[in-house]
């Protein structure tokens, strides 16, 4: 039986924040951050902390939440951690509506896992893939490139798009905001790939495949999707044996916007190479030469779980995407906004659509659109709800961030002073003494045990 080796993976998500009464804007996202991690605070002392999960939660610019998930070796953990995220966000949202009550101040605090606002600004999702040092990072671009610009048929959120020739539904809600196809930058930018070495492990044998062209999904089929089929792509490059063709985009930005404004996912996009392809036509190569591989060399459990999806994904968008209804986010909201358009006889241009649009995000399961769908097991699901009420408190255990979050619930216990990051575990006292953790794989480490036992 063929050895595969592991992996890690991580999301982070950006989330878009709110305060209404009666449906105007009550406080500035400022303040609202700041009555959201309040209890953040407390728990660390600031605005960035790592939880017992394992996780990062911080605030980031322009006031928004960022949750990066627990170093995963698995794609169903990596799942459970990122939707644990929209629990964790959704007790401060909680916690801060109390306090905004006990200070008589009138308002409702939403919290949206979307990557657009309203005044046109854009906030991220971020994927993280572990990678060899010893790859080609040139031939790595080349590769994986075409098939982030194209996986969106599948895995973009969807959003209503004002242009000037009136409102447009489009498959990502990324791709108005892309600006290169690679880059060290993250916010001046934007990048399909950001290429900053920050491997936040041992430099000299791994890199860090930082990807922040995807959209945040809802729908965590389309996280398992998203992830898995990267994963696998990843493996068939890894494989010396395999060869990739040639599907350099002559303008990778201008593909990626043309890409999302085509719900047919059939519009043809110019290659570098003179050819004109869709979406679907490059997303077929990827997934054939995926399929073969597979009947070859064989992916593990989880990604061969992940091709199966993938193929039944290009298999339905051939015949009809508007079918993926139940599984891909930008499906799901063009059906929701189109028969509300047509139920009450109104544009897409239409203030109650555009509503429907932002409330599929929200993460109050008593409010947000995608989460009474997933009630109605409407939309299809990879994880259960144990399984994601359990990633709130509970890292992966087979990875380093079981280390992190031994230490970080033994510390809190015993009310010790503590500093943590990816790769530090650090008493805060006279003796300032350290962990360096550099071996994301690693779950067990006898100098994290005395570190522990010394509190």
């Amino acid at each position: 039986m063929q050895e595969f080796s592991r992996r890690i993976y991580g999301l982070e998500n950006e989330y878009g924040i709110m305060c209404t009464l009666k449906g105007q804007r009550r406080l500035s996202p400022d303040e609202v951050a700041r009555y959201l991690f309040r209890k953040v605070v407390t728990w660390g002392r600031s605005s960035n902390v790592f939880l017992p999960n394992g996780s990062r939660l911080y605030l980031d610019v322009g006031s928004h939440p960022e949750y990066a998930t627990a170093e995963c070796d698995s794609l169903l953990d990596v799942v459970a951690q990122d939707r644990a995220g929209e629990y964790i966000l959704n007790d401060l949202r909680i916690a801060a509506e109390e306090r905004l009550a006990d200070e008589g101040i009138r308002g409702e605090i939403h919290i949206y896992k979307n990557n657009t606002d309203s005044a046109g600004n854009s906030y991220g999702c971020h994927e993280n893939y572990l990678t060899s040092r010893t790859d080609d990072q040139s031939r790595l671009s080349d590769v994986v490139i075409p098939f982030l610009i194209t996986r969106q048929i599948f895995c973009g959120a969807g959003k209503l798009l004002m242009t000037a020739k009136g409102p447009l539904f489009t498959i990502a809600q990324r791709a108005e905001h892309i600006w290169e196809t690679s880059s060290s930058a993250t916010t001046r930018s934007r990048p399909i790939i950001n290429t900053r070495d920050e491997p936040h492990a041992d430099a000299e044998h791994y890199r860090r495949l930082h990807v922040i062209v995807g959209d945040s999904n809802m729908s965590d089929y389309a996280t398992f999707l998203k992830v898995g089929s990267m994963a696998c792509v990843l493996r068939m490059f890894e494989n010396p044996e395999i060869d990739f063709r040639d599907l350099t985009l002559e303008s990778p930005v201008r593909a990626i916007r043309e890409i999302s404004h085509d719900i047919t996912c059939k519009k043809k996009v110019k290659l570098k190479n003179g050819k004109e392809m869709s979406a679907l036509d490059i997303q077929r190569i990827y997934l054939d030469k995926a399929i073969s591989y597979s009947e070859r060399f064989g992916f593990n459990e989880e990604e061969t779980r992940a091709l199966q999806m993938w193929e039944h994904c290009v298999t339905t968008i051939e015949s009809d995407p508007l079918q993926l209804e139940t599984e891909v986010d930008w499906v799901a909201k063009y059906h929701l906004v189109s028969r509300y358009s047509e139920k009450h006889d109104i544009s897409l241009g239409d203030p109650r659509c555009h509503l429907i649009d932002l409330q599929y995000h929200d993460i109050d399961p008593a409010r947000g659109i995608y989460y009474h769908l997933r009630s109605k097991n409407i939309m299809k699901s990879v994880c259960s709800e144990e399984q994601i009420v359990a990633a709130t408190t509970q890292a992966p255990t087979t990875t380093r961030a079981h280390l992190r979050s031994q230490f970080i619930t033994a510390a809190q216990l015993k009310k010790r002073d503590y500093t943590v990051d990816w790769v530090h575990l650090k008493i805060n006292d006279q003796s300032q003494r350290t962990v360096l953790c550099k071996n994301p794989f690693k779950n067990v480490d006898e100098r994290v045990q005395k570190l522990i036992d010394s509190l």
